[in-house]
C-alpha cells in the first residue's frame, strides 16, 4: 500500500463513514473536502462550517508570535475559509486546552488577540471550552459563517477558458517567519526585517470582501484560500475540478519588500511564493471573458487582483510555465501535516 499524505488519510479515516441519507436529513449540501461544509439553514441561506486548530511548536512558536498573535492567527484562519466560500463570518467557539506554561495573564493576553480578529471581521463568540493540557498549548476555533443558498463558491468549479487569479501576493507569511527565527537564534545576517513580513505572519488578513465581491458578481468559478501554499491549494482546485491549471511564474505577484529581503538571505524568492502559506489570500479562477471587469472592480474597491494563468484542456494537474517558457509540471509542496507514512 503507498504512503498516505495528509489529504489522503483525512479521506482514509473520514470517505463513507455516514449514509447519504443521514447528511442529506441533516441539511448537508455539501460536507468534507472543501473550505468549509455547507449546510441547509434559514429561507434562502446555508450555514459554512469551518474548524481548525492551532497546536504549540507545529502551527507557532514562542520565538516567532507574542500570544495575543496566536489568538489573532487561530480566528483569522477559520475567517480566511468562510472568505473562501464566499460567505460573511458569523459566531465562533473557541476551546483552549492549556499547560501550565500557560498562565491566567497569558491566555489572557491570548484572547485579547482573538477578540482583536472577532471584532474587527464581525464575528460573535459565542461559547467553547476550557481544559488542562500536559505540556502544550492547543486553541480549536470552530466557526460558523452564511452564505446565499446555492451560491457557495466551491474548489470543484474550474473550466478550460478560466483565468486563475490571486487577491493579494503569496509568500509573505513564509519569508516573515524565516527572518523571525534567524532573529531568535541571533543569526548575524538577518538585517532589518520588513515589517509587512512580520505582519503577514503574525496578523494575517483574510479576503472576506474579495469573496463577496466574487460570490455577489456570481463571477468566481472556483476559489480556496492559501493556506499551504499556491502550489498545493492550486493542485486542490486541478484536482476538485478535473482541470489543468497552468501558472506563469512571471505573472506571479512579488512585494518589494519580499524580494529584496530574499535577495539579501541568499533565498529564492520564488520558493516562498509557491510554497510558503499562511498568506490568506484567495486563489480561484473565472471567465476568461470577465477579466477586465474584474480587474476595473477590484481597482474600484481598493483591492489587489492578479491574473496568474489559465485553466486549458488537457490531464488534470498543475503545471508551472517559467520565464521563459518552458512548461514544466508543479509539485504540491506546501505545508503537509502528514508527509508520509
Amino acid at each position: 500500500m503507498p504512503p498516505l499524505d495528509e489529504f489522503a488519510r483525512i479521506r482514509s479515516w473520514t470517505e463513507h463513514r455516514q449514509p447519504k441519507a443521514l447528511l442529506e436529513k441533516a441539511g448537508v449540501s455539501l460536507g468534507i473536502g472543501d473550505d468549509a461544509a455547507v449546510i441547509d439553514g434559514a429561507p434562502g441561506m446555508q450555514w459554512l462550517l469551518s474548524a481548525d486548530a492551532m497546536v504549540e511548536r507545529v502551527h507557532f512558536l514562542d520565538e516567532t508570535m507574542e500570544e495575543a498573535d496566536i489568538g489573532y492567527k487561530a480566528l483569522a484562519a477559520n475567517v480566511s475559509d468562510i472568505a473562501a466560500m464566499g460567505g460573511l463570518p458569523k459566531h465562533a467557539l473557541i476551546s483552549v486546552c492549556a499547560p501550565p506554561a500557560w498562565n491566567a495573564m497569558r491566555i489572557g493576553r491570548l484572547y485579547d488577540g482573538l477578540y482583536a480578529c472577532a471584532n474587527k471581521y464581525g464575528v460573535a463568540v459565542v461559547g467553547g471550552d476550557t481544559t488542562s493540557a500536559p505540556e502544550h498549548l492547543v486553541i480549536s476555533v470552530t466557526l460558523v459563517g452564511v452564505v446565499e443558498a446555492g451560491r457557495a463558491i466551491k474548489r470543484s468549479g474550474a473550466k478550460p477558458g478560466h483565468i486563475v487569479f490571486l487577491t493579494g501576493p503569496t509568500g509573505l507569511s513564509a519569508a516573515g517567519l524565516h527572518g523571525l527565527l534567524m532573529q531568535s537564534r541571533g543569526a548575524p545576517n538577518v538585517g532589518t526585517l520588513p515589517a509587512r513580513l512580520v505582519q503577514a505572519h503574525r496578523r494575517p488578513a483574510p479576503s472576506v470582501k474579495a469573496g463577496r465581491l466574487l460570490l455577489e458578481t456570481s463571477w468566481g468559478e472556483s476559489l480556496n484560500d492559501v493556506s499551504d501554499g499556491l502550489a498545493s491549494e492550486a493542485w486542490e482546485i486541478a484536482e476538485a475540478s478535473g482541470a489543468k491549471l497552468v501558472l506563469r511564474e512571471s505573472a506571479l505577484p512579488i512585494s518589494g519588500e519580499l524580494a529584496s529581503f530574499a535577495s539579501a538571505q541568499g533565498k529564492r524568492a520564488l520558493d516562498w511564493i509557491l510554497y510558503g502559506g499562511e498568506d490568506y489570500v484567495l486563489l480561484g479562477t473565472a471567465d476568461g471573458n470577465r477579466q477586465v471587469a474584474l480587474q476595473a472592480l477590484f481597482r474600484e474597491e481598493g483591492l489587489p487582483f492578479f491574473v496568474i494563468g489559465e485553466v486549458e484542456e488537457g490531464t488534470p494537474g498543475v503545471m508551472l510555465e517559467t520565464a521563459f517558457g518552458v512548461r514544466k509540471p508543479l509539485g504540491k509542496g506546501g505545508y503537509n501535516h502528514f508527509p508520509e507514512g
